[in-house]
């Protein structure tokens, strides 16, 4: 599975990309990065163009307030609350963790549900069986393809896929994006 090599980072865009589309989750976390990233080194800046910084740090987002992060602030408290975790190391996201234990510790967070908690598993565990059923693009491109959109008929379809569901789920955003 595509993955990710800082855990933080995925949580953060996962959280941010709750109930909106790709292109609003991704102009916040520029935002985002534009006021609080640190500067890359001209060097490594010229060797990929048009990235100029890193994505913020724990430390720094935590460093933010609610009116700071904007958007709803359900969502700004559960940002704010998963990066002061993360930069004390109470919440450590990162691909030696096991499963089922960082399922079980994300979805007792408040603001953090079964989506959030299944993608950050994807993409930093490399679980290759998640199908993000509640995830309205997945949907959509189930449904260019003749596939069920309900989750629950979607999900049962989906077992066909298993242990495979992830692959499943990539084909099935490129369906949406492509249609």
């Amino acid at each position: 599975m595509p993955g990710a090599v800082d855990g933080f980072e995925i949580l953060v865009r996962a959280i941010l990309g709750q109930q909106v589309s790709v292109a609003a989750a991704r102009t916040t976390c520029a935002r985002l990065t534009a006021r609080i990233g640190e500067t890359l080194p001209d060097d490594l800046a010229a060797l990929v163009p048009g990235v100029s910084r890193l994505f913020p740090r724990a430390a720094g987002i935590a460093a933010l307030t609610v009116a700071d992060l904007g958007g709803p602030t359900r969502r700004a408290q559960t940002l704010l609350t998963a990066a002061r975790d993360a930069a004390t190391n109470e919440l450590v996201i990162n691909a030696g963790r096991n499963g089922a234990d960082l399922r079980r510790e994300l979805c007792a967070r408040a603001g953090i549900g079964p989506w959030t908690t299944d993608y950050v598993a994807m993409r930093v565990l490399g679980s290759p069986d998640v199908l993000l059923t509640g995830d309205l693009a997945l949907r959509a491109g189930a449904g260019s393809l003749g596939l069920p959109v309900v989750p629950r008929e979607l999900a049962r379809h989906g077992e066909r896929w298993a242990p495979y569901r992830s692959y499943a789920g990539m084909h099935l955003w490129r369906a949406a994006a492509t249609r």
